[in-house]
């Protein structure tokens, strides 16, 4: 016969936990929470309760469940399942073993409020401030680049594909509501360019590799000093990164005014724009058409791409970290779901 687990055996398989280092439980100890509740009140517009009815969840708590569910790539219904199962999840909520905990619906229909709402902004903003409040300002100029962020793939015959690429939507969706709530209008296909690998013979490749992509791309820009993300904007996947630069994503109050990014960037309206902002573009070069890259040239670039090469790494962490997949349907929920990996990534990234 088992022996039922009584409150001390919890508490010594939970300090067990702490000795192993639970990321999680750092987590709480370097952000207060508390300072999302005005944001998500106010974005949530829950009732006082004088209606009756069984009343909402606690809305830090069910935020702290997103936090969970974005740091392990986690389906609602497999969030769900394992915040009753780990007692890791349960300390960082708050909760304990005979607490009721949210069922998959629940969390869906929270995610789906903060999404209408549009809040994701002002809870990264509120974020940045917490880490500014903590020391950690923006410093030593900026470094801006973008990711691929894979969802899941469309089936669209072709004339569905160029009524999309032109912003209609297919005439056969417009009476099929159920169809529609399923396809994504707004993700793209593009091309991923990977550096050909070594063949067995040892012999290289003469052209890269280009991998068809279906999904979104985060655009982001890191401080140099600390690697956390400041700025972020999210597109469909063949959308231009050097357009971005102009729209928002760089933060004016780094304390430096240094632009680090590769040529994609690298355009006269780009250049204009950042001295007319005051910015001093550090961006790499492009080689000249059909001429060989000037020596010069080359060194310089060679040494941008030290420092450039940080933002890399954030994106690789943050990938590992997160996973950073869609699951669902259209841009504004994938702006929250990738507004909350850029929120989370520089406790568990850096």
């Amino acid at each position: 016969m088992m022996k039922q687990a009584g409150f001390f055996d919890v508490e010594e398989r939970l300090a067990r936990l702490s000795g192993l280092g639970d990321q999680l439980e750092a987590f709480s100890r370097t952000v207060d929470f508390e300072v999302f509740r005005p944001d998500l009140e106010k974005a949530l517009a829950y009732s006082d309760g004088s209606k009756g009815g069984r009343p909402p969840f606690d809305p830090v708590l069910m935020f702290k469940i997103l936090v969970i569910q974005t740091l392990n790539n986690l389906s609602d219904e497999r969030t769900e399942y394992l915040i009753n199962d780990r007692l890791s999840f349960m300390r960082f909520l708050g909760l304990g073993l005979s607490d009721r905990v949210p069922d998959a619906k629940t969390v869906w229909l929270f995610r789906e409020r903060l999404t209408q709402a549009g809040a994701i902004d002002g809870l990264f903003n509120r974020f940045d401030a917490t880490l500014r409040n903590a020391g950690y300002l923006p410093m030593s100029g900026q470094i801006l680049d973008a990711t691929l962020v894979a969802a899941p793939k469309q089936r669209n015959t072709n004339a569905e594909k160029a009524d999309l690429r032109e912003g209609r939507m297919p005439e056969d969706w417009q009476d099929k509501p159920s169809k529609l709530s399923h396809k994504d209008r707004h993700a793209r296909w593009t091309l991923k360019f990977t550096r050909a690998k070594r063949q067995d013979d040892g012999t290289m490749p003469s052209s890269d590799l280009a991998i068809p992509f279906f999904g979104y791309k985060s655009h982001v820009s890191i401080d140099r000093k600390y690697r956390f993300i400041r700025k972020w904007k999210t597109t469909h996947a063949a959308a231009s990164d050097g357009a971005r630069l102009r729209e928002g994503l760089l933060d004016k109050t780094n304390t430096a005014s240094s632009v680090w990014a590769d040529t994609a960037y690298r355009s006269k309206a780009n250049e204009d724009f950042m001295e007319k902002q005051g910015f001093v573009s550090k961006v790499h070069r492009k080689k000249p058409h059909l001429k060989p890259m000037p020596r010069h040239i080359q060194k310089s670039n060679a040494g941008k791409s030290v420092i450039r090469s940080r933002v890399e790494h954030v994106f690789a962490d943050q990938k590992s970290q997160t996973g950073l997949f869609v699951r669902t349907v259209g841009i504004t929920r994938a702006t929250m779901r990738i507004g909350l990996a850029n929120r989370e990534c520089p406790i568990f990234c850096v």
